[in-house]
């Protein structure tokens, strides 16, 4: 008689679940951009019907929001808790960064869609937040220094994805000037890339103006 136990070892196909949704859809955003990565994309890859998905995510909008979630998850926003301000926004947002350019297609689909209520992102923008109020910015500014500070951010991040040499004038003597900077920036920088310093140069920038708006809010010119 046969045996109805089931046989031991791994199953065929990996058991479906969100997390296995959402990781497998921000894969595929990653080789295919946002037309290649949606839910009849990621039940194929997965070898299910698309209604299969619908028991664990529900829809494309919960979806995007979940893909989210998962590279909110690699910011750190622990120097709130543990750093000074202007320090605390400097760790954030090389993480932030660093989050983003490793997911580029992300960018532009996440950066203009509407953020999913009670969400882990939610409590990343919490932990942000908390920080600012406790540095003494007014919560009417809060947000509109964070978005300002997410728009540098994403921005620098999408140019960490561009070529290094991107800006290369050549050997263009109807601009002597634009070659003169490139030429000191590429002597200055040596195997740094563009792209980080660009990023660094700006972020103190950011954080030297925010400061002074904030100790004018405060009352502390």
């Amino acid at each position: 008689m046969a045996s109805t136990a089931r046989s031991a070892g791994r199953p065929r196909q990996a058991v479906l679940s969100r997390d296995l949704i959402m990781r497998t859809g921000l894969r595929l955003l990653d080789e295919r951009g946002e037309q290649g990565a949606g839910i009849r994309d990621i039940a194929a890859e997965l070898g299910v019907r698309p209604s299969a998905l619908y028991n664990h995510i529900g829809g494309q909008d919960d979806l995007t929001g979940g893909i989210r979630e998962l590279v909110s998850d690699r910011i750190d926003v622990s120097g709130f808790a543990e750093l000074d301000w202007a320090a605390a926004v400097r760790h954030w947002a090389r993480s932030y960064r660093g989050a983003f350019a490793a997911h580029p297609p992300t960018i532009a689909i996440l950066a203009v869609r509407p953020l999913v209520p009670f969400s882990r992102t939610s409590r990343m923008y919490d932990a942000v937040c908390r920080g600012f109020a406790e540095a003494g910015w007014p919560e009417s500014e809060t947000l509109s220094a964070i978005v300002a500070l997410e728009s540098f951010i994403l921005g620098c991040a999408l140019d960490d994805t561009a070529p290094n040499d991107m800006l290369d004038p050549g050997d263009d003597a109807q601009n002597p000037d634009f070659c003169a900077a490139y030429t000191a920036r590429s002597e200055a920088l040596g195997d740094r890339r563009n792209a980080e310093a660009a990023f660094e140069l700006g972020l103190e920038a950011m954080i030297v103006g925010l400061t002074a708006r904030l100790e004018a809010v405060r009352g502390n010119p």
